[in-house]
């Protein structure tokens, strides 16, 4: 699994006229003048800035409105509580490439186009995160949520101060999978964004293959700009390797 991961490593240490050669499988001339190209000329640098800032408004906004979603669902009664809650599972079945079409529309008429609100907005709501934290809450003993309600303690007050302190590893666990699933976005944001500056790391890649010399792909660069686009997932997915587990446990049970 790693042997892919360290050709890429290999090949971004590497000029274009090394990588071309089949036999050379050592450490390029380039070093790492290669990743400064990438994060100098190529406009690199805001790519991951845009990145990053758009992976953390959907984790925020995703676990937010996820955590009121099922707050709702579990802790209070509603006429078709279950159907809404059915409706709501249904909705994984239209992921955002089958809406893009709508979604674009829609985009254009609210004048969100190009706009930060354009590449976040889509991915705020999450029936995956809401059915997650939903069976997290059923599992929490009623007699703490007959205590609240003896002692007046209020639905906010109950989430922030009894729910969310005993689901730290829930949230952390969605977090990371949502973190991972809004870097690797890439196909709506390169529809909805015109402004090549406002783009994300992974269509920053894309843009990266019109890098050549003489007549040659710069292979180099490509592989420096994938190692660097990778780095940030890669951190958050070590760190947080614990609470994702667990997560990833509860969804098999």
């Amino acid at each position: 699994m790693g042997l892919p991961l360290l050709l890429a490593l290999i090949m971004s240490t590497q000029s274009t006229t090394e990588v071309y050669q089949i036999t050379n499988v050592g450490i390029g001339s380039q070093g790492l003048s290669n990743y400064g190209t990438v994060l100098g000329e190529y406009n690199f640098t805001q790519y991951m800035i845009n990145s990053v800032v758009m992976s953390v408004i959907i984790v925020v906004g995703k676990v937010t409105l996820s955590l009121f979603a099922a707050l709702a669902l579990v802790y209070y009664r509603f006429p078709y509580e279950r159907a809404v809650f059915m409706f709501i599972l249904l909705t994984l079945l239209l992921p955002v490439p089958v809406r893009i079409v709508p979604l674009f529309d829609l985009m254009a008429r609210l004048g969100w186009g190009n706009t930060l609100m354009a590449i976040t907005g889509p991915y705020i709501a999450s029936a995956t995160a809401v059915f997650l934290f939903r069976q997290h809450f059923m599992s929490i003993p009623a007699s703490l949520v007959e205590n609240a309600h003896l002692d007046g303690v209020g639905p906010l007050t109950f989430l922030w101060k009894v729910l969310i302190p005993m689901s730290k590893g829930m949230i952390a666990g969605v977090s990371v999978i949502t973190f991972i699933y809004a870097w690797n976005q890439y196909l709506w944001p390169l529809i909805i964004m015109t402004d090549q500056s406002k783009q994300v790391v992974q269509v920053g890649l894309r843009f990266l293959q019109a890098a050549s010399q003489s007549g040659l792909t710069r292979w180099g660069i490509i592989m420096a700009g994938a190692v660097i686009a990778l780095l940030p997932p890669l951190a958050v997915l070590i760190v947080m390797h614990r609470p994702l587990l667990e997560t990833l446990a509860i969804q098999q049970k």
